[in-house]
């Protein structure tokens, strides 16, 4: 008799990924010796991490990885962040850190940070996780990150770029392989919460239930608990699903925009290196703000800060030029127009 089906579903996931992790270390290590048994510590033998909160869906995704991980050649290990937000947090991370343990999953380790106030609550937390995150990969050398984000999750993340009116680029919601050295792998984001949830019961995992995560001050917890079953009763049933696929035909759209961008970046600029503005001008609008957008994050100014409103600023300079003076952006950037050049520069 196989696994319950739920529990197949994400050790399928989780297997699929680990694959892509191997074919990309090969490729990269194209000379080193195949590794003698699953365990054994050589170039094709990469560690993989993940974070794991203690949830449902990060303890069903720890769980996959350590099952699949001792059929191939990788090593397996978990990462818990202590946020310090609730009384009895670091005893509840050393407890996850205990159950990463008993699935095999070494090293498995909780990290306590400091969450600040930038951007409010729920963008502090996430900041000072992925900081944690990113140091503990680099200190463990670990090849890639598991994120437990489901299909539920990024149909709330779709429906928070369509509030902000932030573009297309918000709509795509979370890749399923992000960070700059491809460090982070999202295995479920084509299954549901309710599946995940029953990888969890079936395998009898000890789960904990973030009491944040329903309480109405945030957000996303207000859209979780009220936005998205309003719009199910509106709409009918097959509203994630529908969010969902936005998300992967944004992403798809959004890619194709920003390499047009970066392709068109160098032929409207003069021989000094400078914005003309007559040739930004003579750009589509969503990809000539997509070049602005690239300038002034060159300059300095924090991709996370920058908004489009502040984008529609600067872009004004070379579309409904009046003579205004500077554009003060986040980052102590700012952005002139100046002799027909658009300067972009941190003050």
């Amino acid at each position: 008799m196989g696994p319950h089906p739920a529990v197949a579903a994400i050790r399928l996931a989780v297997r699929r990924v680990l694959h892509d992790l191997l074919d990309e270390h090969r490729a990269a290590h194209p000379t080193a010796a195949p590794p003698t048994a699953p365990d054994a510590h050589t170039p094709l033998t990469p560690l993989v991490l993940v974070a794991c909160s203690g949830g449902a869906d990060s303890m069903a995704l720890a769980s996959a990885l350590a099952f699949e991980a001792r059929k191939l050649p990788v090593r397996a290990g978990g990462i818990t962040v202590d946020h310090g937000l609730q009384d009895g947090s670091d005893t509840r991370a050393a407890e996850v850190a205990e159950r990463m343990t008993a699935l095999g999953l070494t090293p498995s380790e909780a990290v306590a940070v400091t969450v600040g106030r930038e951007g409010g609550p729920e963008a502090a937390a996430r900041d000072a996780r992925y900081a944690a995150l990113d140091a503990a990969a680099e200190r463990h050398g670990a090849a890639a990150v598991l994120l437990g984000h489901t299909r539920d999750d990024q149909a709330e993340t779709v429906l928070l770029g369509l509030a902000r009116g932030s573009g297309i680029r918000s709509l795509s919601g979370m890749a399923a392989v992000s960070g700059a050295t491809r460090r982070y792998r999202r295995p479920f984001l084509q299954l549901d919460r309710q599946t995940v949830r029953k990888a969890c019961v079936a395998q009898e995992l000890a789960v904990w239930d973030d009491p944040h995560n329903a309480d109405p001050a945030y957000t996303r917890s207000r859209l979780r608990h009220e936005g998205l079953p309003a719009l199910e009763k509106a709409l009918g049933k097959g509203v994630v699903e529908a969010l969902a696929r936005t998300a992967q035909l944004s992403r798809d759209d959004a890619d194709a925009l920003d390499t047009w961008a970066a392709d068109a970046e160098t032929a409207v600029r003069d021989e000094a290196g400078a914005l003309e503005c007559a040739k930004l001008f003579g750009l589509p609008p969503a990809v000539r703000r997509r070049v602005l957008r690239r300038a002034v994050i060159a300059e300095g100014a924090p991709a996370g800060s920058l908004f489009a409103r502040h984008i529609e600023e600067v872009d004004r300079l070379v579309t409904g030029w009046r003579g205004q003076g500077t554009i003060n952006l986040p980052g102590r950037v700012e952005a002139r127009r100046q002799g027909g050049r658009l300067v972009i520069r941190q003050g």
